[in-house]
C-alpha cells in the first residue's frame, strides 16, 4: 500500500513525489498528482504560501497481472502524461524571470496607489507607467503574456496585481487595435489606475470571503466614483479619468455607477472593462477554480455583444482563441485533443483532432466543451 506523508513546505526537496493535487486557497492547481519536484516547483509553492504538501513514503509497487484494468484509449495513464502546459510554464526560465519582475511591480504600485490615497502624496504614474511598461516588453508574443498571467496567481489577487494585470492586458487590446505609442501609454495608465477607488474601501469588507451583504455591496459599487475624485483634479489625460469613473458601465445600460449606453462610454473605459471582466474571470475564487481560456470566451459570447463595444470584444476574443491555435486541451469528457481550427462563428469551440485522427466541431456538439489546456 502507498504511504503519504505532508511535508511543510521549508522540507521539501527535489525528487519527492506528490500524492495529491497542489493547489493554492483558492482553487489555483500548482502541481498536479504524481509529479517529481524540482527546485523551481519547490519555489513556486513557497511563493503561493501553500504551508504543506502531501507526499509518497514509498514507491508504488507493480501492479499483478491479474489486477490490470484496461484503460480506454483516449485515457492518458499518469505514469505515461507529459508535464502539463501549465507545469511547462512555471518550470520555464522566462517565467522565473517573469514572477520576479512582476513582484517588484507589484511593490510599485503597491507603494504609490498608497501614497496617494492612504498618505495624500503626489501620484507618481511616470512610475507606475515605466514600470508597467518594461514588464510588458519583457513578454515577446501575447501567448507569453498570457501564459505569465494565467500562472502568476498569489493565494488572494490584491487589488495591486489585479490592477498591473488589467494595465498589462489593457495595453496588448490597445496594440490589436493598433493603437498610437501615446494612447498605448494612456490606455495603460488607465488600466493601472481604473480600481484605485477601491482603497478607500475597509478591507475587511473588500476582502470579504462570503457574499456581500446588500450595504456592502452598495458600498464597494461606489469605487469607480471613489477613484474618478481621487483624480479628477490631477493633471491627467481625461481618458484616464473616465476609465476610473466608467471601467463597470456596460453597453446595455446594465452596468454602474450611472448606467450609461454605449454611445456614452469612453473607448478607453469600454477597453479597460473587457479586461478586468477577463482578469476577474481567469483568476481563482473562494467558490471556484480559475476558469480556463474557453470557458471565458465562452462567457463573453453569451453577452459580450449585447454588454461590450463589439469591435472591441471581437477583436479581443478572436486574438485569445488565435494563441491557443495548435494547443493541446483535455474536453469535459475525458478525452484529449488538439486544436486545428478556430471557429470564427464560436470562438470557444473550434475544430479539435483526437489522438486517434478523428476530428470533431465542437460548435456542433452541445455537451462537449474544451475544459483546460494541457
Amino acid at each position: 500500500m502507498q504511504m503519504t506523508k505532508y511535508y511543510p513546505t521549508d522540507e521539501l526537496v527535489p525528487g519527492m513525489v506528490t500524492a495529491g493535487e497542489v493547489r493554492t486557497k483558492g482553487g489555483q492547481l500548482i502541481v498536479e498528482n504524481g509529479v517529481s519536484l524540482t527546485d523551481r516547483l519547490i519555489s513556486r509553492i513557497k511563493f503561493y504560501a501553500i504551508p504543506q504538501v502531501s507526499v509518497t513514503e514509498d514507491p508504488i509497487p507493480a501492479t499483478k497481472k491479474e489486477e490490470q484494468v484496461e484503460v480506454p484509449s483516449h485515457v492518458v495513464k499518469p505514469e505515461a502524461q507529459a508535464p502539463s502546459y501549465s507545469q511547462k510554464v512555471v518550470c520555464s526560465k522566462e517565467f522565473q524571470n517573469f514572477q520576479i519582475s512582476y513582484s517588484r511591480v507589484i511593490a510599485t504600485y503597491r507603494t504609490v496607489l498608497e501614497d496617494c490615497v492612504i498618505y495624500h502624496k503626489s501620484l507618481n504614474y511616470e512610475q507606475l507607467l515605466s514600470d508597467t511598461k518594461e514588464l510588458y516588453y519583457s513578454c515577446k508574443t501575447s501567448l507569453e503574456l498570457f501564459d505569465m498571467l494565467h500562472n502568476m496567481r498569489s493565494v488572494e489577487d490584491s487589488v495591486y496585481a489585479h490592477s498591473l494585470n488589467v494595465s498589462l492586458i489593457s495595453r496588448r487590446l490597445g496594440r490589436w487595435l493598433k493603437f498610437s505609442p501615446e494612447e498605448l501609454d494612456t490606455l495603460t495608465l488607465a488600466g493601472a489606475l481604473h480600481d484605485i477607488g477601491k482603497l478607500k474601501i475597509p478591507a475587511e469588507v473588500l476582502n470579504k470571503p462570503g457574499k456581500y451583504t446588500d450595504e456592502e455591496f452598495a458600498l464597494v459599487k461606489q469605487h469607480p466614483k471613489f477613484g474618478y475624485d481621487i483624480l479628477k483634479s490631477l493633471p491627467l489625460d481625461s481618458h484616464v479619468k473616465k476609465a476610473v469613473l466608467c471601467h463597470h458601465e456596460r453597453s446595455d445600460g446594465s452596468g454602474y455607477p450611472t448606467g450609461l449606453s454605449q454611445s456614452d462610454i469612453d473607448e478607453y473605459a469600454a477597453i479597460v472593462s473587457i479586461a478586468d471582466v477577463y482578469d476577474a474571470m481567469t483568476a481563482a475564487r473562494s467558490y471556484r477554480a480559475p476558469l480556463c481560456v474557453f470557458q471565458v470566451i465562452n462567457n463573453f459570447e453569451h453577452d459580450g455583444l449585447s454588454k461590450y463595444n463589439p469591435k472591441f470584444i471581437l477583436t479581443f476574443l478572436s486574438h485569445i482563441a488565435g494563441t491557443y491555435q495548435n494547443n493541446r486541451v483535455l474536453l469535459n469528457d475525458g478525452r484529449v485533443a488538439n486544436i486545428v481550427m478556430l471557429n470564427r462563428n464560436r470562438l470557444s469551440k473550434p475544430i479539435i483532432q483526437l489522438m486517434d485522427g478523428s476530428c470533431i466541431d465542437l460548435s456542433t456538439q452541445p455537451d462537449l466543451h474544451i475544459q483546460s489546456v494541457l
